[in-house]
């Protein structure tokens, strides 16, 4: 009844605000009380939850509208996933579908977790199941945040637990089901946390089973263990509830014919024939010939997809995905696409001949890579454009006698396990920076005492630069070396000597075993030290010179040919008085291959894939684009959703996105990069400058620039001191702790126009911190290195004295 008058109100609101064609979106608020509807509000566009409605029924509601908008009816339109009926007949589905948003907050110190009407996810996952115990269950296990399902959080009495069950957190439910296992009553929690009921009964009869599943037989039972598996426990949930392995329960369920039934996303409940293999699992039915994933007979690829966005893995690993799909099927390979995120081009029905819509877990992987093979013959997975989220499944289908198309585990492992890693670089007679390797506090504080501070802590296997931080001291390491030996699990962390001042360097190339294509040389703009995804980077480098271009090129081809990369490889190095260290190497895509591939002319990815597929470099004639053109890519920071968060970059990833500029010069490239992202570059006005004590020697060049273009300058005492001896004339102004009037005061009312602030040290950094906010909050352009600050000062330049050209893609490439 509350569906149809939804469904009825929303037609009356589209009508009333005068939608003629395209998609919309209104959002309702019921009182479960009374049954009181009203309007939150209407967009008359497609939203989030357009995308979000288009994966979970197959009604691809962008495609429809657009085609709405240059003058088809719905009834001529055909729905492409029956390809018989038109598209004017309303999805019915006959299955439930999860979303559960992802949520960085580690990522951002001070924050608290608590939600509220600003949106702070970076990400989400979609699951779908035939009950919603099922459905639930399954989107839990694909946010890859260590979760099987309704896993118990730590030991929480019972009044932190009312407390956690009142707070708005991304952890509620977990809350909820740990409340139960507490024996709180339903009415007790609903109050408390005002969750429908039905979804408490739906959590409280999952926390039953769990008991059942420690009290009983149930890997003897199969019966019951078919029950389980039908209401979502995974493989490795209930290993975690037995204390045994995964493995274990799998032989279980093998030993019982108890397999998952693939069916397809149809847009009708069945009703009709469905052409489009779009599908997902379900233990929901015991019958085996129900499956109608119906597998063909030819020779086919698996990629495996890169789960839900998150700071450090996001769009750009689904583009080299894509990017590998469309290759494959251009050399004729069936292409089946694994991924769980809504949000992706990779889960579109029509990107790869076969999509399942499943979590990239062990057991979900493995029971699609049998179902495949049991007809025609399966070339091999693709573990390496999904970022760190197949690599970590690589040694499992290893184990399992499955093919992974490209390098192969053992230099995976080889690149990726610092320990392995700072042995190769000794063999390959290669620069790295003074280092050793830690398992615990005690052997880091060692490493750190015989190579001096400041150090990085660099742990295994992650990426985004999980727990990666500069220290400065003693009391700074002992802080975050615990961070870091946990989220490096078994794996060593290293640490090593920083390396200051130093120019960053990002190189992709592409191995076929004989020669290396180096596709993209990267100049990073920020000094190294920050995190190489939160740092702009043009193409080609803007200030490196020539013989340092050639020994970077040479070292590629080494490390290229000593890892035995087939395909992609990414790796990072420091220049520093004209010596060339290497800091990282990928053996895998890189988040910046969609970027490099857009500069060049040359895509990337696809061209990777062929290689992996058994092509030769020398067959595919590459030649990148001299357009004599400079690229570059900028970071896009969401610092304005997180009030107590310090703008300061670090080792440590926080970007959730990135924009491109290009233009005949650097200066006009970085300026276009800065418009993309929304900043406003000044070319007049007031400059602010605060630079800490070793920055002073080169603020002076950008402090004369900009008098030169026009700005005047206010500084500090320590800051406009130095430029006022120098010879450039700089207004002094109040640092906050020094009293009224003072910096931020003048920020607030508007009269700054440029902010340039470095800071080190624990109690400069808090100092400022205040400044660098209420920059931000006026919207006032701020920079926080002096590699950035000579950056926008090239830009305010180049915008002086040029203008800037319009440049299509398909015109320079």
């Amino acid at each position: 009844k509350e569906y149809q008058i939804m469904r009825d109100a929303s037609f009356k609101c589209i009508r009333k605000i005068g939608v003629e064609t395209g998609g919309s979106n209104v959002q309702f608020a019921i009182n479960p009380k009374n049954g009181r509807m009203i309007i939150i509000e209407m967009n008359p566009r497609v939203s989030r939850s357009s995308a979000l409605a288009s994966k979970a029924t197959g009604f691809p509601i962008a495609k429809v509208a657009a085609k709405l908008a240059v003058g088809y009816t719905l009834d001529e339109l055909k729905n492409e996933i029956t390809g018989t009926t038109p598209a004017s007949f309303e999805p019915t589905i006959d299955y439930v579908v999860t979303k559960i948003p992802r949520f960085a907050f580690e990522k951002f110190k001070n924050t608290e977790a608590i939600l509220g009407t600003a949106m702070k996810s970076v990400g989400e996952v979609m699951s779908i199941g035939s009950n919603f115990k099922e459905s639930v269950q399954k989107a839990l296990g694909s946010l890859e945040i260590g979760l099987d399902g309704f896993d118990q959080n730590e030991k929480i009495n019972m009044q932190d637990l009312k407390k956690k069950l009142i707070e708005r957190t991304p952890q509620k439910i977990l809350y909820v089901a740990e409340a139960f296992r507490q024996n709180l009553k339903i009415d007790e929690i609903y109050e408390m946390t005002k969750i429908d009921k039905w979804f408490l009964e739906q959590i409280q009869e999952l926390v039953i089973v769990e008991t059942q599943i420690k009290d009983e037989d149930v890997l003897n039972n199969k019966e019951k263990l078919q029950y389980i598996k039908s209401i979502g426990f995974s493989d490795k949930k209930i290993a975690k509830i037995l204390k045994i392995k995964s493995n274990e329960v799998r032989s279980a369920r093998n030993k019982f014919r108890i397999h998952p039934v693939y069916k397809k996303i149809d847009t009708c409940a069945g009703e009709f024939d469905s052409k489009t293999p779009y599908m997902y699992s379900t233990y929901g039915s015991n019958d085996l010939s129900a499956c109608e994933s119906d597998p063909t007979n030819k020779k086919k690829v698996i990629i495996l997809g890169s789960g839900p966005n998150r700071i450090g893995q996001g769009v750009e690993f689904d583009y080299c995905c894509c990017q590998a799909s469309y290759a494959l099927k251009e050399i004729n390979y069936e292409t089946i696409m694994i991924n769980c995120n809504p949000e992706t081009v990779s889960t579109d029905y029509d990107t790869s001949d076969r999509l399942y819509f499943e979590p990239l877990t062990e057991e979900h992987v493995i029971e699609i890579i049998n179902k495949e093979k049991s007809n025609g013959s399966l070339f091999g997975v693709i573990v390496q454009f999904g970022g760190q989220t197949p690599l970590k499944l690589a040694k499992f289908i290893h184990e399992n006698n499955i093919p992974i198309l490209g390098t192969q585990l053992e230099s995976i492992d080889l690149a990726e396990d610092r320990e392995k890693f700072k042995n190769f670089v000794i063999k390959e007679n290669l620069l790295q920076a003074e280092s050793g390797l830690a398992r615990s506090e005690s052997e880091a504080l060692e490493i750190a005492k015989k190579i001096n501070f400041p150090i990085v802590i660099r742990p295994s296997y992650v990426l985004g630069g999980r727990a990666m931080e500069i220290v400065y001291d003693e009391d700074h390491l002992k802080k975050y070396i615990k961070e870091a030996v946990k989220v490096s699990g078994n794996d060593p962390v290293l640490i090593d000597k920083f390396i200051n001042d130093a120019i960053e360097v990002d190189v992709d190339a592409i191995c076929d075993g004989k020669d290396v294509f180096i596709a993209g040389i990267m100049e990073h703009i920020e000094e190294a030290g920050i995190h190489s995804g939160d740092s702009a980077c043009c193409i080609p480098p803007y200030s490196l010179k020539q013989n340092i271009i050639e020994e970077i090129s040479k070292q590629t081809k080494k490390i290229a040919f000593g890892l035995k990369v087939l395909g992609l490889l990414n790796i990072q190095f420091a220049v520093k008085d004209d010596q060339v260290y290497v800091l990282e190497v990928n053996p895998r895509a890189s988040r910046t291959v969609p970027f490099v591939a857009k500069s060049i002319g040359v895509p990337v990815a696809k061209v990777a894939t062929k290689i992996m597929s058994g092509l030769k470099l020398k067959d595919l004639n590459l030649n990148k684009k001299n357009h004599k053109l400079y690229s570059v890519k900028e970071a896009v920071f969401p610092f304005n959703k997180f009030p107590n968060v310090d703008t300061l970059l670090g080792p440590e990833m926080k970007s959730t996105g990135e924009v491109m500029g290009i233009d005949k010069s650097f200066g006009l490239a970085f300026a276009k990069s800065q418009f993309a992202t929304g900043n406003k570059i000044p070319k007049s006005g007031v400059a602010f400058l605060s630079v800490k004590k070793d920055d002073r020697k080169y603020i002076l060049k950008i402090a004369q620039e900009l008098k030169k273009t026009g700005f005047d300058i206010l500084g500090t005492s320590g800051t406009s001191d130095f430029l006022n001896s120098s010879g450039v004339e700089c207004k002094k102004i109040n640092k906050v702790m020094e009293g009224k009037p003072h910096i931020e005061d003048s920020l607030n009312e508007k009269k700054i126009s440029l902010v340039i602030n470095t800071s080190q040290g624990k109690q400069s950094i808090k100092d400022s911190f205040s400044l660098r906010r209420a920059a931000l909050t006026s919207g006032t352009p701020y920079y926080t290195t002096i590699a950035g600050a000579n950056a926008i000062t090239e830009a305010i330049k180049s915008l002086k004295n040029s203008k800037f050209e319009v440049l299509a893609l398909q015109d320079i490439n």
